[in-house]
């Protein structure tokens, strides 16, 4: 091999090195795709969906999370509802946090498929501990989330969903 050849193949060579690692480096630190399983996020999220997380983003209410869950080695998503001191009350389908009363425009389809008579979210009450969240899923009904599985450590926070690649059809950052 001549002397030009080496050095053309040394050349590809640095640049794919260079390129995995800022991709490792990306994914690691900065963002990481995340594919949604199940329906505890319908409407927001279907089944399938795919995702992009910020590993970056300081966490706020309502922002939609990936974290590890604590009672499986499964990655939930997940929306905040309160942050650490936070008094969570909700009381005839209507949320309340510190005693201010909060809209979820979010959930207004899910509510919408109930009799009269129904509930989306049970009445409960609850206070955040420092160094928690307390999260829901959209889909009330069919939710794993803090009501069932407790509060989240921040630790175990993956990143805050930004944005979605996939259906094409849903492609864009969210609200």
């Amino acid at each position: 091999m001549s002397e030009s050849s080496k050095k053309e193949v040394w050349s590809w060579v640095k640049a794919v090195l260079l390129g995995l690692a800022i991709a490792f480096i990306c994914r690691e630190f900065i963002l990481a795709p995340v594919k949604v399983e199940g329906k505890s996020m319908m409407p927001t999220f279907e089944d399938n969906n795919r995702i992009i997380v910020s590993k970056m983003s300081k966490v706020e209410r309502f922002d939609m999370i990936v974290f590890h869950s604590p009672v499986s080695n499964e990655d939930y998503i997940k929306r905040v509802i309160g942050l650490p001191g936070d008094i969570v009350e909700v009381q005839d389908d209507v949320l309340h946090i510190n005693n201010i009363i909060y809209d979820e425009p979010y959930l207004q389809e899910n509510k919408e498929m109930l009799s009269t008579q129904e509930q989306l979210t049970d009445d409960f009450k609850v206070t955040v501990p420092e160094g928690a969240l307390y999260v829901m899923g959209d889909n009330r009904k069919k939710s794993s989330d803090s009501r069932e599985i407790g509060f989240i450590t921040e630790d175990a926070i993956v990143g805050e969903v930004k944005f979605r690649f996939f259906p094409f059809t849903e492609f864009g950052t969210l609200e």
